[in-house]
């Protein structure tokens, strides 16, 4: 019998070969790795990203990189076992898959300790913000000294937080313990009773956490805002011209969450023109970053511009967390070859 097609997507640093590297030598899997990312939602990109994958029975892809939705399901004949990374993946169309007989499946984090690596990430965009830490570097490095601003200090100041999910809740406890900041928190239904449970599962006091009345009165008073909401169709958009002008002009936004949860452009408006202090990012409207973004192009912190911090959706970019979820990944492609029932299955 011919081996099984595997393709496998956007694994930028070609961690997953090996994972499946047993399957390979017996003979019962072909494996062929797309780092470059291509994108359906353009119209070139999506007829190359057909015309790649129209041989595969099974494809591994992680977690929102590349969309399938239903006009690529449906142009993938031979497609019958989708990969993904973690348990929710909006922008695949599970529905869809399970009409074509595909079986969807994920990866958990169970094993994991917290904080997680999202987390580590959020707290290393506030620091590095915060104390200029991207800006001196490359002052240091091109034989400058001190910039012109000093660091802001976290102690006493006060963080929003957008979404008390698991990492909201964490990225709030954080702040209390470590930085002795105060934390306000803000989600369409979330209720002070709430905010107090989630206080004593972090072993914190009621009252740690307050639920602002709104999410305009949270932006108000919030020295720090960050962001921590799933993206869908009622939270897209969910920091747009009036939100982010009711941003105290010394305050700085996070956002490792997903893009499209603030309107870029209304955000690029603000960052020009400085009107907040600055922004850290990690997740971007659509990724990779075009090579003439102008969140590359410009150059932020002068001018008059607001400081930006980036990095490319590195929030879980862990060896240990990618290599997890690729062993995982590699287990259910055995099982399926083994006719058995797939883990983690989402449809």
């Amino acid at each position: 019998m011919s081996p099984v097609k595997l393709a496998i997507l956007d694994d930028y640093q070609n961690l997953a070969p090996a994972k499946f590297a047993h399957l390979v030598s017996s003979g019962r899997l072909e494996v062929v790795s797309f780092p470059d990312t291509l994108d359906p939602r353009e119209p070139a990109d999506k007829a190359a990203l057909i015309e790649r994958l129209k041989p595969f029975e099974i494809i591994s892809t992680m977690r929102e990189r590349t969309p399938f939705r239903a006009d690529v399901l449906e142009a993938l004949p031979n497609l019958k076992l989708l990969l993904t990374t973690g348990l929710r993946n909006a922008s695949i169309d599970s529905e869809v898959a399970a009409q074509r007989g595909i079986v969807v499946a994920g990866t958990t984090n169970e094993a994991r300790r917290p904080p997680d690596a999202t987390t580590q990430h959020t707290w290393a965009l506030i620091l590095g913000l915060a104390r200029h830490i991207a800006r001196d570097d490359a002052a240091v490095k091109s034989g400058a000294w001190q910039g012109s601003t000093l660091a802001l200090g976290l102690p006493g100041l006060t963080l929003g937080v957008l979404g008390l999910g698991r990492l909201g809740a964490e990225t709030a406890r954080i702040a209390i313990v470590a930085f002795n900041m105060k934390v306000v928190a803000w989600s369409a239904n979330l209720t002070q009773e709430r905010a107090d449970e989630t206080a004593a599962q972090l072993g914190l006091p009621a009252g740690s956490i307050v639920v602002a009345p709104s999410k305009l009165d949270l932006l108000r008073t919030a020295d720090i805002v960050s962001v921590h909401y799933v993206l869908s169709d009622r939270s897209r958009g969910l920091l747009g011209k009036e939100e982010l002008a009711a941003l105290k002009p010394t305050a700085l936004l996070i956002n490792t969450s997903r893009g499209p949860l603030i309107d870029e452009a209304a955000l690029l408006e603000t960052l020009k023109a400085g009107r907040i202090r600055g922004a850290a990012l990690d997740v971007f409207d659509k990724e990779p970053l075009a090579a003439d973004s102008e969140w590359r192009t410009t150059a932020w912190g002068q001018d008059g511009r607001s400081e930006v911090l980036l990095t490319p959706h590195m929030g879980y970019g862990e060896t240990d967390n990618i290599s997890s979820w690729y062993e995982q990944t590699a287990a259910n492609v055995e099982r399926w070859l083994d006719g058995k029932e797939v883990v983690n299955r989402l449809n």
